[in-house]
């Protein structure tokens, strides 16, 4: 294993993989499917031919900026594994933290209603419906894709009998009053989406990224749309990108809502809107 391991991080180092020694530890693991903490105790331990040729089928898919989540077909996010694949984006760990100042919010509420605009892999709202047993929740996507990898989430979850998947776009989704609408909309804006890594812009869909010129187009969609779906001071939670929380402030403000809370992420950036509907 040692020598492998080796093996691995210096192609990944060579392609500028950033942290190449723990992808390479990663891959043995998943070709060999045994936990990282079992190989790294046993780094005496020898392959054979056939499993040293699947380790290096990973690494030359690494080397190429794959996404690790892309070959393991799965990511962690809150307290569970996710089905990832290239027709969702990848839950990221900024992410939980729109997830945490839910749940703070929430604590004592049952029945709630909520609507996860953009539900891609579906990990908010299934996550939040694995805290709160109660609770139900509509999940809409333009993606069918998205939907169908959302579904086989909710399944391996169990919560697929408290969650409606609905196919539309924002513009034409009008299916009722929700207690609650989170979101983590698309909001790259042109220039940052021309300066994507590679690992992000050549394997995560575009639709789940971009965010039209200023990154704003589909945020302002949601606040407009959430002011008619939600109840009178029901709450919209919604994932922002950098330097667009002055645009967002006067989005909400305009379209009837008070923002109660921002969020700042692990790199102190405002990025979530905590708002409440009071118009």
């Amino acid at each position: 294993y040692r020598n492998i391991i080796s093996k691995g991080k210096s192609i990944l180092k060579k392609y500028s993989i950033l942290n190449a020694g723990i992808d390479s530890e990663l891959l043995l693991s998943i070709s060999l499917n045994k936990s990282r903490q079992k190989i790294l105790l046993n780094l005496e331990e020898k392959l054979d031919q056939i499993q040293i040729d699947n380790y290096f089928k990973l690494i030359d898919r690494r080397k190429k900026k794959e996404p690790i989540s892309f070959i393991t077909g799965s990511k962690f996010f809150w307290k569970n594994d996710f089905v990832i694949n290239k027709n969702v984006l990848t839950p990221r760990p900024e992410t939980e933290l729109l997830l945490e100042e839910v749940l703070k919010i929430y604590k004592k509420s049952n029945n709630i209603r909520v609507l996860d605009i953009g539900i891609g892999s579906g990990c908010i709202l299934i996550s939040l419906l694995k805290e709160k047993r109660r609770w139900k929740g509509d999940g809409v996507d333009i993606s069918r894709f998205a939907l169908k990898t959302a579904k086989t989430n909710a399944k391996i979850q169990h919560v697929e009998n408290r969650i409606r998947f609905i196919h539309s776009d924002i513009d034409n989704f009008n299916f009722g009053k929700y207690d609650l609408i989170v979101s983590n909309p698309p909001y790259i804006n042109k220039i940052e989406y021309n300066n994507l890594g590679l690992e992000v812009k050549d394997y995560e869909p575009h639709e789940a990224l971009y965010g039209g010129i200023d990154g704003t187009k589909i945020i302002e969609k949601v606040i407009k749309k959430s002011n008619f779906i939600l109840k009178q001071n029901g709450l919209l939670v919604m994932e922002i990108g950098l330097g667009q929380h002055f645009k967002v402030s006067n989005l909400l403000k305009n379209n009837g809502f008070y923002t109660l809370r921002i969020i700042k992420d692990y790199q102190n950036i405002k990025r979530c809107f905590i708002a409440k509907k009071i118009k």
